[in-house]
């Protein structure tokens, strides 16, 4: 069947119609602009609401949703306003609702979310609307109130079914206190969000002076206050905004400077700058270090929970300032942010750049308007409700006749007439009283209807009088004004600060100089590096918890010292990662802060550190002893690429005793064995060796014996012996014995590799020796914790017997400052 077309009548026919291309962009360019600058992007000056956003408030506030009412999914409150309100995407509605809801965006959040709605900086997501809950929060109420009472004007929705409102009342400032942010076309806004009280004490001054300038109201709003909280730097482009509508200032995130582990110092940072989230620093940090554009950073954790807050922990290396490398941070990362004011808002239907004293000018004057009106609406409504009550009162006066005229009328209408007549009502005032139930006609009724007359003429005079004075006017919006801020006001999170420190930065080095210090090591294995070149000392009277100094070694806060154990191993250590000691003077014990070597160093069983030395290559090296008598001058040559190398090849189960830096080489040397022999020789009849070797012949033992000390003496004429002698089947450590303290000058010196001279006459009940010393005079010694114990005064006989001693000791050291070594009771 062959198709058959037709021709379209003649008004249908197709019409083209010529126009210029140029005023048509411009035309539909025009209405597109208009349309996002005053339907999307720019909030109102008068209570800081986008369209958006005052849609989604007052559509929850007409479905109910107050504080103290349950909360109600994120999507039913999103389809509402769509459907009813905003005919734009559930995308644009929902990301606005988050936003109202965000503690780190808003300083006084308008809507109280139940769920995931997102974190701070957007690293996190909010769940979709579906997962998600929500309710008015109750300082949004404060911006919806009396909404009901005419107090703004209203206008058709988009498909003229409903009326939605062109301003909220706002109570408070809401512009000026949570900020706005937004890109229309030709034009954006960014105004940072300020503190509640400030603001609202500010908004009082200038009801109560009108003529207040922009130097009085700064008094009352210093600068923003961000909801991160943080520090501005630079109060400058603060008044330049204040003072013209545009500034520029810089947010520092804060940080403060703790020992994180037991070895490192770290910056903890507990707030960061405003919209910016933790994982955009951890980033930027990450990927600074990685390409070594930053240094002294050694971990970085995270530690934020909603326990504590923010918390990103960022561990430092040893030997670099905290400060320097914090301004580092502030100069690399986004730890520190510009945030450039715009305030564009809408005055009157038009975009206009506002200060500070424009933007409270506006939203008083709006306050003014709804305080006003809703006076007015509320004037109007008693003075219906007292006109009805009037003519009530005017019936129950003459009930009787009221009721034999109402009995009389034919119907409801001659009745209202009769009325009207006989007691010149109204037409309102009569029908009430036909409507009013027999009951409500007692005299019960009749006082509280006099009751409610009175209380009605002092509120409608009361209002009256606010209406005819704009003093009162004023007086009660400021008070409205306090109500609010006594209530929703919070301190000041934001930290003010005038100069922003660039200078401090260029004074404080990265690293740490090289300082002259001393390492020092206690009893107990205690370590640590004081802060200068003078040894700290040992007061009298120290907890049990902290050591005796034992050895003290000079060196440098650059350099490294090694750790030596009784197993011949020698660790590396760099003096920079040594916990710095107090300064010498303070109440504190010099090793009250020490960590013990274990942090440092991994220990194999029963091995322990014995001594630490300084590994300048320069010097004549150190020299050390064994238990069996062997000793060893080790020389200087350390492997640089080893941290853990051996310095002494043991035989069988020899352990190292003692260990002593060399000066000179020129020293003497001197053993103590058990057997309460002392052989002294001179350094330089060992010959240095390399670390492989084993050492050479030392002191010359007899079976059974040990060697108990062994070091170097460079002074012998201020030096003395010390030696305490005791029961040789005692338990180690528990018996005080006898002690004796002899000139180091009464030793000869003898050959290496003999028997040495006898330095201790036993007591009856004594076989062996204990404990034994060699330094400089005075000496002193201390107990196992810490705690001083005095020695016998010196005597010349060198084999002579010892006097008791009241509780055992452990160590002891010289009283000389200059020695390197000190002890409990130490004297200048």
């Amino acid at each position: 069947m062959a198709r058959t077309t037709s021709r379209p009548p003649e008004d249908l026919a197709e019409k083209i119609i010529d126009i210029d291309v140029s005023e048509e962009m411009r035309g539909s360019f025009l209405e597109y602009a208009y349309s996002v600058i005053y339907q999307r992007a720019l909030p109102d000056a008068r209570d800081g609401m986008k369209p958006v956003q005052r849609r989604i408030l007052y559509q929850m506030n007409e479905m109910g949703l107050r504080h103290d009412r349950g909360h109600v999914k994120c999507a039913r409150v999103v389809g509402d306003v769509m459907g009813r309100l905003h005919p734009h995407g559930d995308t644009a509605i929902y990301d606005a609702l988050v936003r109202l809801s965000q503690p780190f965006a808003m300083r006084v959040p308008l809507v109280d979310g139940h769920g995931n709605f997102g974190s701070l900086g957007g690293d996190d997501a909010p769940a979709a609307m579906r997962y998600t809950e929500a309710r008015l929060d109750r300082a949004a109420e404060q911006l919806v109130a009396s909404i009901d009472e005419n107090v703004v004007d209203f206008r058709p929705n988009y498909d003229g079914q409903e009326t939605e409102p062109e301003v909220l009342p706002a109570a408070f400032p809401n512009l000026l206190v949570n900020g706005a942010s937004g890109i229309a076309v030709g034009m954006a806004t960014n105004m940072a969000p300020h503190n509640l009280g400030e603001v609202v004490a500010a908004a009082r001054h200038l009801i109560a002076h009108p003529e207040a300038t922009l130097e009085e109201l700064t008094e009352f709003v210093p600068g923003p206050d961000l909801p991160t909280g943080g520090t501005i730097v630079g109060l400058d482009g603060i008044r330049d905004a204040y003072r013209s509508g545009r500034g520029t200032f810089k947010t520092r995130a804060t940080v403060s400077i703790e020992k994180v582990s037991a070895r490192r110092t770290g910056l903890v940072v507990t707030e960061l700058p405003y919209s910016v989230g933790p994982e955009k620093v951890i980033s930027r940090i990450k990927e600074l270090v990685q390409s070594k554009k930053l240094q002294g950073i050694s971990d970085l954790k995270d530690l934020t929970d909603r326990t504590q807050g923010l918390r990103l922990v960022i561990e430092l290396k040893n030997g670099f300032n905290p400060e320097a490398v914090l301004e580092e941070l502030y100069r690399l990362t986004p730890m520190e942010e510009s945030f450039g004011i715009n305030n564009v808002a809408l005055v009157d239907g038009q975009p206009q750049t506002l200060g500070l004293r424009e933007l409270l000018e506006v939203y008083v004057n709006h306050r003014l308007d709804v305080v006003r009106r809703r006076s007015e609406f509320r004037r109007a409504k008693r003075q219906e409700r007292l006109h009805l009550v009037d003519g009530l009162l005017v019936a129950l006066l003459d009930i009787d006749r009221v009721i034999s005229l109402i009995r009389e009328a034919e119907d409801t209408a001659a009745a209202r007439e009769s009325l009207m007549g006989a007691y010149d009502l109204s037409e309102i005032q009569a029908r009430y009283i036909l409507e009013t139930p027999l009951r409500r006609l007692t005299r019960f009724d009749r006082m509280e209807l006099e009751t409610e007359r009175d209380k009605l003429n002092k509120e409608v005079d009361a209002l009256t009088a606010v209406l005819e004075s704009d003093k009162k006017l004023r007086r009660l919006v400021s008070k409205e004004m306090g109500d609010v801020a006594k209530e929703f006001a919070t301190p000041r999170r934001t930290q003010l600060r005038e100069s922003d420190g660039v200078a401090r930065s260029a004074v404080i080095p990265l690293e740490m100089a090289d300082q002259p210090c001393h390492v020092l090591m206690g009893v107990h294995g205690a370590i640590g590096r004081s802060k200068g070149p003078s040894v700290p000392r040992v007061y009298e009277g120290l907890r049990t918890r902290h050591d005796a100094v034992h050895v003290s070694v000079p060196t440098t806060s650059r350099s490294a010292v090694g750790l030596v154990t009784d197993l011949g191993r020698m660790i590396r250590v760099p003096v920079v990662e040594l916990p710095e000691l107090p300064d010498e003077g303070g109440d504190s014990p010099p090793l009250a802060s020490g960590l013990d070597v274990s942090e440092f160093v991994q220990l194999d069983g029963d091995e322990r550190v014995v001594s630490v030395v300084s590994m300048d290559a320069s010097g004549p090296g150190f020299a050390l002893g064994t238990r069996g008598g062997v000793v060893k001058r080790v020389s200087p040559d350390y492997p640089p690429n080893k941290d853990d190398f051996e310095v002494v090849a043991l035989k069988d189960d020899d352990r190292v005793v003692g260990v002593t830096q060399l000066s000179t080489g020129e020293e003497d040397l001197a053993f103590i064995t058990s057997e309460a022999q002392l052989l002294r020789f001179s350094a330089s009849a060992v010959r240095p060796q390399g670390r492989p070797a084993g050492g050479v012949a030392g002191v010359r033992l007899s079976e059974g014996a040990r060697v108990l000390w062994f070091g170097a003496v460079p002074s012998p004429q201020d030096s003395v012996v010390v030696t305490v002698s005791g029961s040789s089947g005692a338990l180690e450590g528990t018996q005080a014995g006898s002690a004796k303290v002899t000139p180091f000058e009464a030793y000869p010196v003898k050959g290496r590799a003999t028997g040495g001279v006898r330095c201790h006459r036993y007591l009856k009940g004594e076989d062996t020796l204990l404990f034994g010393w060699i330094g400089r005079s005075p000496a002193r010694a201390a107990r196992a914790d810490g705690k001083p114990v005095r020695l016998p005064d010196p005597i010349d006989r060198r084999d002579g017997s010892g006097d008791a001693l009241p509780r055992a000791i452990v160590t002891v050291g010289s009283g000389q400052t200059d020695s390197g070594i000190t002890v409990p009771g130490a004297k200048a």
